[in-house]
């Protein structure tokens, strides 16, 4: 007996198609496709990456490009809870090219809690921007965090140090720590994907070159946005040591959803600093006290990189 796919929705900071902007976030909007494990039921985005208007439309331009326009987009919050914004650039050529995002009375947020709560315990919810969302879907309904199946996130850094003052913190979590802390503490089932991990899985020039060379048109589409991504990381980090690649963040949690023998998991008690020079950053105790800190998620500890990186490469040729 072959088992139904696994109803999803992604939220979203992609930034995939904005000039000199990051592509993880669009190859795990693609995956979420094309792999027959999952069904994608609804796309929201996020201020991060990019403004939330730009994501919006770039978020409709990808699925149009990959021929599913029927996929509903719903766009999200444009600042954090606090009404901070933290938009990594603002894409206002993006806009003039593809236009406004178009009027909606809907909201990412209302349109988590409606979709989950019509369908409790069938819907995980890939999470591979900042928080604010899901955060504020929890507010509306509290409930959402049992109706929810799970909540797999790219988020967090936990074994080792960052080493970055101006973002000490992994940036979805940076970008709204008040949310990341409203979603550990809510109840729900959560799997962190930290960048610990992600900074394990990388595509290389030459297999970016192969996917554009031999892959179906968004496979071709997606093999150059790659090359792209290593020329334009060449010129940013010039005295960078990992020239001719460039790394998977989000995939690699959407692909865990499918897949989580990708990963090895960790249960554990997460918090998040709020305060001063180490605001954002991720805890985690491992120690697993039952009558103490009892763990509130699991996280990543290590990754089949080989076996991950030939997944997406055989599941974005195919598109």
């Amino acid at each position: 007996m072959i088992d139904s796919p696994r109803r999803l929705i992604l939220d979203t900071d992609v930034a995939m198609g904005a000039p000199g902007e990051d592509i993880d976030d669009g190859f795990a909007l693609a995956y979420a496709i094309a792999e027959p494990a999952l069904h994608l039921d609804l796309v929201t985005t996020v201020e991060g990456n990019t403004d939330v208007d730009s994501a919006t439309v770039l978020a409709l331009e990808l699925l149009r490009r990959l021929g599913r326009s029927d996929i509903p987009v719903v766009r999200g919050a444009d600042r954090a809870l606090l009404g901070i914004r933290r938009a990594r650039s603002r894409q206002s050529d993006v806009l003039q090219r593809f236009g406004s995002p178009p009027p909606s009375d809907r909201r990412a947020a209302t349109a988590i809690v409606d979709h989950v709560m019509a369908h409790p315990g069938e819907v995980t919810l890939a999470q591979i921007g900042p928080l604010t969302n899901l955060a504020t879907a929890l507010a509306i309904e509290p409930e959402l965090a049992t109706a929810i199946d799970r909540i797999v996130l790219m988020g967090g850094y936990f074994f080792g140090t960052q080493n970055n003052a101006t973002v000490p913190g992994e940036f979805n979590i940076w970008a709204d720590p008040e949310a990341a802390v409203r979603v550990l503490r809510s109840g729900a089932r959560v799997r962190m994907v930290g960048l610990d991990v992600t900074y394990q899985v990388r595509m290389s020039q030459e297999q970016a070159g192969v996917l554009a060379a031999t892959g179906g048109d968004f496979g071709r589409f997606a093999g150059e946005c790659g090359l792209g991504w290593i020329e334009t990381l060449r010129r940013r980090y010039p005295h960078s040591t990992t020239h001719g690649s460039f790394h998977l963040h989000d995939p690699l949690a959407v692909a865990s959803i499918a897949h989580p023998d990708l990963i090895e998991w960790q249960p554990a008690h997460v918090e998040v600093a709020l305060d001063g020079v180490a605001r954002g950053i991720t805890v985690a105790d491992l120690a697993g006290h039952p009558d103490e800190l009892p763990p509130n998620c699991e996280i990543a500890r290590d990754v089949d990189a080989e076996r991950f990186v030939n997944l997406l490469l055989h599941r974005l040729a195919a598109l």
